[in-house]
């Protein structure tokens, strides 16, 4: 039974990195229900919240580690996405330190309130895929750049709370507030989230190791799957029109939101 959960887990893991990279989403919003769910509908073992967010952070991380290696790599020599380093310093510590919080808060929440959290997020994430990403001034160069430093680490910082507590990244919010609400270049905002999301998950999972509830081998198979999924989702991003799986992947997350509230309601 245990080889039928690794092989679940490693599949979750693929799935779940898959459409990070294909999308540019945080594969925890997916994950997290298909890990509480999925190994359960094939009688391979039940994991708590506690234990589906820890496996998720870890997820999280090895996947914007890939992600972030990928765009290294294809970016190389071209100026078509840069990375606002001013812009990664004061959201990646603000999100950091949330993140940390959040994980090592963890350990003192009830199951059904981590599933509350993840149900409201879900919601949140919803309707953020939903809205058109524009940025502002695409052309404008890195040096005249210009936001509300603020918002950003305050934003930043109450992100990675709640993204630490269900083992997210946060780039589903993080993406829509930095286009939205810090009017930061599309180009810009992608190249900086991915390393965002790469601090805010070292918090997380620092935060995760001092909770505990980390079951170590499921965990391994997961991040297995998603450093094989991520690089395959971000090539296949580039010769397939995402706006269809955007709502396809938009109806699934509905449908495990429901799922979840209807069971903690």
């Amino acid at each position: 039974m245990d080889i039928l959960l690794y092989i679940i887990m490693f599949g979750l893991g693929l799935f779940g990195s898959f459409f990070s990279g294909l999308l540019g989403i945080g594969g925890a919003i997916i994950n997290y229900p298909l890990i509480l769910y999925i190994p359960p509908l094939f009688g391979a073992g039940q994991f708590t919240a506690q234990e589906v967010s820890s496996i998720s952070m870890f997820q999280v991380l090895f996947a914007s580690l890939s992600g972030v290696l990928a765009f290294r790599k294809q970016s190389k020599g071209s100026d078509v996405s840069v990375i606002h380093k001013g812009l990664v310093i004061q959201m990646g510590i603000s999100i950091m330190i949330g993140s940390l919080l959040g994980g090592l808060s963890s350990r003192f929440l009830s199951g059904e309130t981590i599933n509350v959290v993840y149900g409201v997020l879900a919601i949140i994430a919803v309707i953020l895929m939903l809205i058109p990403r524009k940025g502002n001034k695409e052309n404008i160069s890195l040096e005249d750049i210009s936001y509300n430093q603020t918002i950003a680490m305050v934003s930043a910082f109450l992100v990675g709370i709640v993204s630490g507590i269900v083992g997210a990244g946060g780039a589903f919010i993080l993406i829509p507030i930095m286009l939205t609400v810090l009017k930061i270049p599309t180009r810009v905002t992608i190249a900086s989230s991915l390393a965002i999301v790469l601090i805010s998950a070292i918090g997380g999972v620092i935060g995760k190791l001092g909770a505990g509830h980390i079951p170590i081998l499921p965990t391994l198979f997961t991040v297995i799957g998603s450093l094989i999924g991520a690089p395959i989702g971000s090539k296949v991003s580039k010769i397939v029109n995402v706006r269809y799986l955007r709502y396809a992947l938009v109806f699934l997350i509905s449908m495990t939101a429901i799922k979840i509230w209807m069971s903690i309601l």
